[in-house]
């Protein structure tokens, strides 16, 4: 077979708070050597590793804050988050769901700890990812996917390993729900100990994958919980063989853009004119309004 090799396997780097409710490890762009570039279209990763929530009568969280040209997707493995923005979107996402923005030509919005669960607490855990748009997508509408769990491909896996759960792209012959812009696989593998996962991905993709729970042999590497995985653009396959019981990997590929990136804040442009542009039109009230 034509393997993936490993570019590197890094723990998570130091945490930060996002708001009063997300205590965040952020892989992309955060790891020293790895850009947005480098993982185009997947510009940033922020990983909320396991925590207990004290119960509290206040939902925490993050308040109002613009976007604007690329999409969020925020996929939740424990608690509760509720969503709402400037579009008229909303929804509560909840132990396996997903949510997917897309800020397009600009939203605000804001996320919170779902009321009723924060009154209760308990762990929270959850990924957000940003994923670029095209620059023929960047200023177009701004859309809204709710994908619950149940609405996700499944692909059970042979001999008691476990099961893929797609969430965008295909495995096998097994599609995820989510509309993408570029083609993307998004996918969760829920492996059993010794369930044994075979993926394989365009080596000109960029590919990684993200240990939530559990260990795994990564192509007979060792990768421990809450560790991360940057895949070299050599090879199309890689395998994930569960070495702890209810392991889950998020594995994640797409196909780069090759387009410029400005970033700035919550802008992710081509140019720097584009930027300052979207700073003009939030000032201006073109993203809408939204009470705190």
């Amino acid at each position: 077979m034509n393997y993936k090799k490993i570019a590197f396997v890094t723990h998570p780097q130091e945490t930060h708070w996002v708001g009063d409710g997300f205590k965040v490890h952020n892989f992309i762009p955060g790891i020293p050597g790895l850009e947005m570039k480098d993982m185009d279209p997947f510009i940033l990763l922020d990983y909320n590793a396991k925590m207990e929530v004290t119960p509290s009568d206040t939902p925490r969280g993050v308040g109002v804050h613009p976007h604007r040209g690329f999409e969020t997707v925020t996929i939740a493995y424990n608690g509760k988050v509720q969503h709402h923005d400037s579009a008229g979107n909303g929804g509560i996402i909840g132990t396996g769901d997903v949510q997917w923005m897309t800020a397009a030509s600009g939203v605000l919005h804001k996320e919170y700890y779902e009321k009723e669960w924060s009154r209760q607490g308990g762990t929270f855990q959850m990924v957000q990812l940003w994923t670029n748009l095209p620059k023929a997508d960047k200023m177009s509408a701004p859309g809204y996917q709710a994908i619950p769990n149940e609405t996700m491909g499944r692909y059970v896996l042979p001999g008691n390993s476990g099961f893929v759960e797609v969430i965008a792209g295909k495995y096998n012959d097994v599609e995820g729900p989510a509309h993408t812009h570029s083609p993307i696989s998004l996918m969760n593998a829920r492996l059993n100990p010794g369930g044994k996962a075979t993926f394989s991905f365009p080596e000109n993709y960029n590919t990684a994958l993200l240990v939530v729970q559990g260990s795994i042999l990564a192509n007979e590497i060792d990768v421990p919980e809450n560790n991360f995985v940057k895949f070299e653009n050599k090879g199309e396959v890689f395998t994930v063989e569960a070495t702890e019981p209810d392991t889950v990997v998020l594995i994640m590929s797409g196909k780069p853009l090759h387009e410029p990136i400005v970033a700035y804040g919550p802008f992710v442009m081509n140019t720097k004119q584009e930027i300052m542009q979207a700073f003009d039109d939030l000032n201006h009230g073109k993203f809408g309004y939204l009470e705190d």
